[in-house]
């Protein structure tokens, strides 16, 4: 029974994907549930597992292919697990028949012993060899065949066009640093990296984009971090980190002033009765934004607990389209890789977001008094077509007031 693998649907938003890499080659048996390819959105990798067992008789788009959902990529033949034992050991002894030859490696139907050799020590793939006009006899590609499709391959120091994986976007380091011909590495970009580079500069060319700073004493934080933290997670079996207060924070802003929830369309402005809070996460593959639902509802625990999971699955490649859709408000932490002070770009169709950065000892005023205190620099990017300057920087105090006057993470849980 002949089984056709298909794109599986993918979202509204997303109109294409690309096939990143085979983890079966044509004739391979494969088992159902086993993953066959992942398939790259600009959004998330998806996994595509085999629907039955059986052999990988041909694969019709190769590693880089742009596809659509429904599209056919691949043909399953069922039977041909059942069938092969008893072709190979029965008919082999009947004289009349030919036993079928191995599917493990179906180069071996086309090449002649030499050519075969030949083509695995020089790492060519299967569609590579599979493209070569075979001169020997019944068309069977020589040694020499081989030998002539190499020498005619362009010798250039570019990769391949091809992504040969999730990570195909990162040069390899020691390799440039080694190279003493100066010769360039061209590395396409994954379709994530093509889709953030499309929104930012859709944000920066239809938003009326500025930024406010603000500074906020991390003090009263750290000292409830400090006293619960051990406890917190001996009860809930997640660590207590400093997100759940920034997402408290920001969400009794934006319950004060509504309009830095909201987001524009066209000439309308839209409110919007709930928060949904996008946290931006570092993955191999770029800054993905995935989201906390109702954030207004989740308690600490909760909150920690699916940043958690978030951050987790974003560096396995395993967050949903549905997890990176929507979103009201975003909050992006430049603090953990060092950043003392950005302006964030919004997220469309988002009309603000808040920047967090490293907390450092400084010398602040206090009283007449000049002490240390942990500061951070908070800095909100908002969109002012719809936001005026009152509302930005009130929600911004907003924000500060909250962080430093927090109350225990242990009363709500």
């Amino acid at each position: 029974m002949l089984i056709e693998i298909k794109v599986p649907q993918l979202s509204e938003s997303v109109a294409e994907a690309t096939l990143i890499s085979w983890h079966k080659k044509q004739g391979e048996k494969v088992v159902r549930g086993e993953n066959l390819i992942d398939i790259e959105t600009d959004k998330v990798v998806l996994e595509l597992p085999a629907t039955q067992d059986g052999i990988l008789i041909e694969i019709l788009k190769n590693d880089g292919a742009t596809v659509k959902s429904g599209e056919i990529i691949a043909k399953i033949e069922t039977e041909m697990t059942s069938t092969a034992s008893v072709s190979s050991s029965s008919t082999v002894n009947q004289g009349t028949v030919k036993p079928k030859p191995e599917t493990k490696n179906q180069i071996a139907k086309i090449l002649m012993p030499a050519a075969q050799k030949m083509a695995e020590e020089n790492q060519l793939k299967q569609n590579e060899v599979n493209s070569i006009v075979g001169t020997g006899r019944e068309g069977r590609v020589t040694k020499e065949d081989i030998a002539n499709h190499i020498k005619s391959k362009p010798q250039t120091a570019e990769v391949t066009s091809t992504p040969a994986s999730i990570l195909s976007e990162v040069p390899n380091m020691e390799q440039l640093a080694s190279n003493t011909e100066r010769l360039e590495q061209r590395v396409p970009m994954t379709r994530l990296r093509m889709r953030i580079a499309e929104r930012l500069v859709q944000s920066q060319s239809t938003a009326a984009i500025l930024t406010t700073f603000n500074e906020v004493n991390m003090q009263a934080v750290i000292d409830l971090r400090t006293r619960y933290k051990d406890k917190f997670e001996k009860e809930h079996g997640v660590k207590l980190g400093f997100m759940s207060f920034f997402v408290k924070a920001v969400v009794a802003a934006l319950k004060k002033f509504p309009i830095i929830n909201a987001s524009v369309d066209g000439n309308d402005i839209i409110y919007h009765p709930y928060y949904d809070i996008g946290i931006a996460v570092a993955s191999p593959r770029g800054l993905v934004v995935p989201i906390l639902r109702n954030a207004d509802q989740l308690t600490q625990v909760e909150i920690e607990k699916q940043i958690a999971d978030f951050v987790t699955r974003a560096q396995n490649g395993k967050l949903t389209i549905d997890e990176l859709s929507g979103g009201t408000f975003s909050i992006t932490n430049g603090g953990v890789f060092g950043s003392m002070l950005s302006t964030p770009i919004i997220n469309p169709p988002q009309s603000a977001i808040l920047g967090i950065h490293a907390t450092k000892e400084r010398p602040v005023v206090e009283n007449g008094q000049i002490v240390i205190r942990p500061m951070n620099y908070l800095a909100l990017s908002y969109d002012h077509r719809i936001i005026d300057g009152k509302e930005a920087v009130l929600s911004l105090v907003t924000i500060k007031e909250a962080l430093e006057y927090p109350m225990s993470p242990l009363f709500e849980s």
